[in-house]
């Protein structure tokens, strides 16, 4: 860690290395934080404290103080720094805390990005928003299918409904078309096997997504046995009538 600029000095001066790791000395973090044990024993507990690793969180510097004598000093990781200031428990130790946080939000930007740099991060970005815009077009296309279905989708099995019931009375000229009753078993059957397939009260609680099913399980519906005997019946009986 060498070749230090220093980039903050509102409290404790923050320095920046030549790669960009930001860091403290040591006796400066001492003598802001007001501990009276001399630097030499408070450094050494301290760092032992907070388990640093010598040449990753911290390096061993000399100093040289004004009376000409070079002394024992730190440079420190700012992350090191704030747990050593942590650990003092008090309002100072805490304030600088704080203030080293706000250095690094403040330079957490980084060094500008080159110009390839800057498109892979936009390209990236485009995709994202790209992923997120496909996201929410799925989930509204699924929120408007599971919608209850539309006027003109009860209409659409209302008129399978009807065309089914028709064929299987025998045609609209058929004695059991023309009979109400008859007519009206149909419907209801055809209506009451719709709602157990679906486990539905009535067909306008299904919803549009079980539209096109709904109109499938009505074409290729089956009368029960009794209703095809009954109809058959009826329509006998009108044969006989006409001869």
């Amino acid at each position: 860690m060498q070749n230090l600029t220093i980039i903050e000095n509102e409290l404790v001066p923050v320095y920046e290395t030549s790669n960009g790791e930001k860091v403290v000395y040591g006796s400066e973090l001492h003598e802001v934080l007001g501990v009276r044990t001399p630097y030499k024993d408070w450094s050494s507990r301290r760092l032992l404290d907070v388990d640093a690793a010598e040449n990753e969180d911290f390096e061993a510097a000399q100093i040289c103080a004004p009376s000409g004598q070079t002394k024992k000093d730190h440079i420190i990781k700012l992350d090191t720094a704030k747990e050593m200031a942590m650990l003092e428990r008090n309002e100072k130790g805490k304030q600088v805390r704080r203030y080293f946080i706000q250095v690094e939000k403040k330079f957490k930007t980084g060094k500008p990005k080159s110009a390839l740099e800057m498109l892979q991060l936009q390209s990236q970005a485009l995709f994202e928003v790209n992923e997120i815009v496909d996201t929410v077009m799925q989930e509204l296309n699924d929120f408007k299918l599971d919608m209850p279905l539309l006027a003109v989708e009860c209409d659409r099995i209302t008129t399978a409904v009807h065309k089914r019931g028709v064929d299987a009375l025998g045609g609209k000229q058929s004695n059991a078309y023309r009979d109400t009753s008859m007519r009206s078993k149909v419907y209801q059957d055809i209506h009451r096997e719709l709602k157990r397939q679906f486990g539905v009260s009535t067909y306008k609680a299904l919803k549009r997504n079980q539209c096109d099913q709904a109109v499938a399980i009505i074409d290729e519906y089956e009368l029960p046995f009794v209703l095809t005997e009954e109809i058959r019946d009826c329509n006998a009986q009108i044969s006989m009538t006409t001869m």
